[in-house]
């Protein structure tokens, strides 16, 4: 029973279980990076199912497209624990690890304000092609937050990463943005990587300084789908959110990752004993709940990411925890997981994957390609984004083996 698990905290990890990596995390977070991008290339096509795209912000419903970004915030919860107790075991003190969170929060922040920006910049003001914007920023965060070889001079390392810098402080400076090009550098909103790190911010807190307490870790969870819900109805006080991140205060993206904290948790334990059954049967039950939460839910707010309703977290939570559990199966109780070998990179170098199709656009506007309309219609058109995205995986795989890999 999960109250067992709650009678007593778990013990310290075994020497050598903090820095075991799950293979079954990896492959979910490949998985959902890849359909990320293959989702992310709809714009590209014509005649495609409506139920693959994003619903319509005021709709209730969704689609395929709608449970991809609440899937990413669950696995950041996923990973938290096992990252933590990496940290701790490394000799990291409490101040030390906040630090790391934060310093992660703030680079998530700035990439996610710097992509946001490149969706409204005017060309004309700037002086500069618009298709720019997004290669070079996305080249700056590269420079910056590489992992440089030993190899590679100190001296020169840092002279790259200040580059890095000073660029995007230039670029952020001579920013115009909107029809008039009257519209300066802001967060207008904060883009998918900047809703990460304010969920991340939230989550990766409260799991280091639970310590390892169960029932923190699920009074946490409680709270923020209770504040959600609040939030929905219209209960939370406006003085509030000058001092609050919106991403945190709505509680629904918090609620997402600290979903992902507890079945980590829970994960651990089980997995620990070796209950691989009983886990199962805990995941699928708590599944079931999630589902009838978000019907229940459902008739006040209405079911919608872009409304980030009560309904959606509790669907998407379901979804992932399903298909996490499905994945453990195969990949690490049945040692299947090479079959998943070929998207491995978009797993362990998931921010340089995401980046990777910026750059690819930026070439097809440079050279003028152009596929044939069949390429980009219906079912062909699907495949293409789909053989569009592995692309990217591979393209990963290859700066990978260049001895490019991105660590915030």
């Amino acid at each position: 029973m999960i109250t067992n698990v709650a009678e007593n905290q778990l013990e310290n990890p075994k020497p050598g279980f903090a820095a075991q990596r799950i293979s079954s995390i990896d492959i979910l977070r490949a998985i959902t990076m890849v359909l990320m991008i293959f989702v992310n290339d709809f714009w590209s096509l014509t005649d495609i199912p409506e139920g693959l795209k994003h619903v319509k912000r005021g709709v209730d419903g969704i689609g395929f497209s709608d449970v991809i970004f609440p899937a990413f915030l669950f696995i950041v919860g996923l990973s938290l624990p096992y990252a933590i107790a990496n940290r701790i075991k490394k000799g990291d003190t409490t101040a030390d690890i906040v630090q790391h969170i934060l310093f992660r929060t703030i680079a998530l922040l700035v990439m996610g304000v710097f992509l946001v920006n490149g969706e409204t910049v005017n060309a004309a003001a700037m002086g500069i092609p618009g298709w720019l914007w997004y290669p070079l920023s996305c080249f700056c965060f590269i420079l910056i937050w590489n992992t440089y070889s030993s190899k590679v001079n100190i001296a020169l390392q840092n002279i790259l990463k200040i580059s890095g810098i000073i660029t995007l402080t230039v670029l952020a400076y001579y920013y115009r943005g909107g029809e008039n090009g009257d519209v300066r550098f802001a967060s207008q909103w904060w883009g998918i990587l900047g809703l990460i790190g304010w969920a991340y911010l939230a989550g990766a807190l409260v799991t280091l300084f639970s310590r390892n307490n169960f029932y923190a870790l699920l009074s946490a969870w409680i709270f923020f789908c209770v504040l959600s819900m609040v939030n929905k109805a219209g209960l939370v006080p406006g003085s509030i959110s000058a001092y609050i991140p919106g991403a945190i205060l709505g509680g629904t993206l918090p609620a997402l990752t600290m979903g992902g904290v507890l079945t980590s948790y829970v994960f651990r334990h089980y997995v620990k004993i070796n209950e691989r059954w009983r886990l199962t049967i805990i995941f699928l039950i708590s599944s079931l709940v999630l589902i009838c939460l978000s019907i229940i839910t459902r008739p006040y707010w209405g079911l919608a990411k872009l409304g980030a309703t009560p309904a959606w977290l509790f669907l998407c939570s379901a979804f992932t925890l399903m298909a996490f559990t499905l994945i453990y199966w195969v990949a690490d109780v049945w040692k299947k997981s090479k079959l998943f070998d070929i998207i491995k990179p978009a797993g362990t170098d998931t921010l340089l994957c995401y980046l990777i199709p910026y750059f690819a656009y930026a070439i097809v506007r440079i050279t003028g390609l152009k596929l044939p309309d069949l390429l980009l219609t219906g079912g062909l058109g699907l495949l293409k984004s789909f053989c569009f995205a592995l692309l990217c995986v591979l393209v990963t795989r290859s700066l990978n083996r260049l001895g490019l890999k991105l660590k915030i």
